[in-house]
């Protein structure tokens, strides 16, 4: 009887398991592409003297957006069908001139882009790449991360392992996610969002001593996540690009 109850635990698990990765795919995906290395996103905050992504080629610059508060794109609730001009998406007054324009951009060339839809599934894929990412999962990885950011990743959860350590990455909360930037190069469309976010980052080496961090203090972080997707592709799947992150 309790190896019923057991194996009834199993499916229900696996269902919610399967919903969570159907619902990220929808703003997540595969693309093809080179976009240049990508730099580890937990190193700098090991390294204080290496804040932001430094020469990394495929990490967006945000200029000086980050000294001013960052707002996402919010819907009109008046209108049935606001994407149909764009104009009542976007608030004039509460983001700055770059990021309207790069917003418009977007819906120009893609009626489907809900910034709700994108903003929601960016926060599955934040909490989902982070803790596949500490766990050196990447089969959970691959499919989420372009070419050149998971050959990135791979690498450096190989290095971990051959040195014997290992990364505990929890994830306390994420307090905001926020569009901060969106533009249309050629034909790849890449919004940049901002997550700030509460973590207990702990590096421990093969005796279980830890060698970087406290398991006992929560820390603020602050990423910056590029997501991008091919625009005439017919899968509107959205690839993660470019991390960078600030102490």
């Amino acid at each position: 009887m309790n190896n019923g109850f057991q194996f009834i635990d199993i499916i229900f698990f696996a269902m919610i398991a399967a919903f969570l990765v159907l619902r990220l795919r929808g703003v997540l995906g595969r693309r093809d592409g080179h976009e240049g290395p990508v730099h580890d996103p937990f190193k700098d905050r090991k390294d204080k003297n290496k804040q932001g992504a430094g020469s990394d080629d495929n990490v967006i610059p945000l200029g000086d957006r980050n000294d001013s508060p960052d707002r996402a794109l919010e819907r009109d609730p008046g209108r049935e069908s606001p994407m149909d001009t764009g104009e009542d998406m976007i608030d004039d007054e509460a983001m700055d001139a770059p990021l309207v324009a790069g917003l418009r951009d977007i819906l120009a060339v893609d009626r489907n882009f809900d910034p709700e839809e994108f903003i929601s599934g960016a926060k599955i894929a934040f909490e989902l790449i982070l803790d596949a990412y500490s766990g050196g999962d990447t089969q959970t990885l691959k499919p989420l991360l372009s070419p050149d950011v998971f050959a990135n990743f791979s690498q450096v959860i190989r290095d971990r392992e051959q040195a014997g350590e290992t990364l505990e990455d929890t994830l306390v909360g994420i307090m905001s996610a926020d569009i901060v930037e969106a533009f249309v190069e050629g034909r790849v469309e890449n919004i940049t969002v901002k997550f700030v976010s509460e973590q207990i980052n702990v590096t421990r080496d093969e005796n279980g001593d830890v060698v970087d961090g406290n398991p006992n203090a929560v820390m603020d972080a602050t990423d910056f996540w590029t997501f991008s997707r091919d625009i005439k592709s017919r899968d509107p799947n959205w690839t993660l690009v470019a991390t960078n992150s600030l102490e």
